[in-house]
């Protein structure tokens, strides 16, 4: 019997921000997991389209967010609703359809999912043009909305919230095509973890209230080690851990720096098991990334919302501790201030896991695989009903 060849689902992200190609590589997991005759292929499109200039607007685009803030955020805003200007920028940066479409004849997918704005709009591009007919679904990273996101051609959307859903109904996008799922993210953010055996594993106390710190990849927190050096004024000795992501500098610099000697310090790299880090924390510092956010409200886990940047962050922030899921901190002393209550008294922390609970969602990576193959069917459903019609209108 001939073998059937695998369905494949065609996942277009970009690491303009790590949380596109972690909801990415989430959905591909499940997808592996759930669906037997599927196979998900991620593709970087922007990697893809520009091989030689990725790497230089990669930096470009890192660069102008820490040292021109003000700008983003002009720009965040006065492209947050449609408008001309909106819609010529976008033009601008959605260049590339016919990179897209080597991609997806090269693929030859079932479906096109969509974790990064851009490509969502180069897909609804090749569909308003007549290229290709494949369904397209888009899933939002952050829990906030923003014009480049919606798209006239978008079969489906995945949102991360209510709040979500109901800002895409105002922006004329109907409420049929869209699934509030919650924000994907990787199964292992689900399970039972176990504090003591982990706390043992890093060599760290499981009784003694420990921080992590989150958001050292791209050296976005605070200029130098002002931040970490203003842990010192804290009265009460407490177990830090650092995750410095790739930033090699800043980890050799916390390496040699004498920091806070009160404090025991546990200080690292790139890691892959930031969910055991969760499990022995009491309290994450961190900047309000969406996927960032979504896994400590899985595993339960308060937050400190630390300088969050201009743009999306700042309104992760804003739903977050409007929820009651977080806190924020706009200063090192305000940090500081915020610590030494929270360290004092267990109450802020037990509020902010009650509201976690009621947030969360433990299925939220399978809803989306479920509202990806759904979207397959009823756009299959779709175009027979329209070759039907044509088909009695000819005879």
């Amino acid at each position: 019997m001939k073998r059937r060849d695998k369905d494949k689902i065609l996942i277009l992200s970009a690491t303009f921000g790590d949380g596109h190609k972690q909801v990415a590589n989430a959905v591909g997991e499940a997808i592996e997991k759930a669906l037997p005759n599927a196979e998900p292929v991620i593709v970087d499109v922007m990697q893809w389209m520009h091989p030689y200039l990725y790497p230089i607007s990669h930096y470009v685009y890192k660069q102008s967010i820490k040292k021109f803030p003000q700008l983003y955020r002009f720009f965040y805003r006065k492209t947050r609703v449609k408008s001309s200007f909106s819609v010529k920028l976008n033009a601008l940066l959605s260049m590339g359809m016919k990179a897209l479409l080597e991609i997806i004849e090269k693929t030859n997918p079932a479906v096109v999912v969509s974790t990064y704005p851009f490509a969502a709009g180069l897909m609804s591009n090749l569909k308003e043009q007549g290229y290709v007919t494949i369904p397209a679904v888009t899933i939002i990273t952050d829990y906030t909305d923003h014009s480049y996101w919606i798209h006239p051609f978008t079969d489906q959307y995945v949102v991360g919230s209510k709040q979500v859903r109901d800002r895409l109904i105002v922006n004329g996008v109907p409420g049929n095509k869209i699934t509030n799922t919650g924000i994907p993210i990787r199964q292992k953010f689900n399970q039972i973890h176990h504090r003591k055996k982990l706390a043992k594993k890093y060599g760290l106390s499981d009784n003694k209230f420990t921080l992590l710190i989150m958001g050292g990849g791209d050296g976005f927190i605070g200029k130098g080690l002002s931040t970490f050096h203003a842990l010192d004024n804290l009265q009460e000795s407490i177990q830090i851990i650092v995750i410095c992501g790739r930033n090699h500098r800043l980890r050799k610099q916390l390496e040699e720096a004498n920091l806070a000697p009160k404090h025991k310090f546990l200080i690292m790299g790139y890691c892959e098991k930031v969910h055991e880090l969760m499990a022995i924390s009491d309290l994450m510092i961190s900047k309000p990334g969406g996927v960032t956010i979504t896994e400590a409200m899985a595993m339960e886990l308060p937050l400190c919302l630390y300088k969050p940047l201009p743009g999306q962050e700042e309104d992760n922030a804003q739903y977050l501790v409007e929820a009651g899921m977080a806190i924020l901190a706009k200063s090192d002393e305000d940090l500081i201030n915020k610590l030494q209550i929270i360290v004092k008294n267990q109450s802020p922390l037990d509020f902010m896991k009650q509201k976690s609970r009621q947030f969360q969602s433990k299925t939220s990576t399978i809803d989306a695989v479920a509202a990806i193959v759904q979207t397959i069917e009823r756009c299959k459903n779709e175009h027979y009903s329209i070759r039907r019609l044509a088909l009695q209108k000819s005879m």
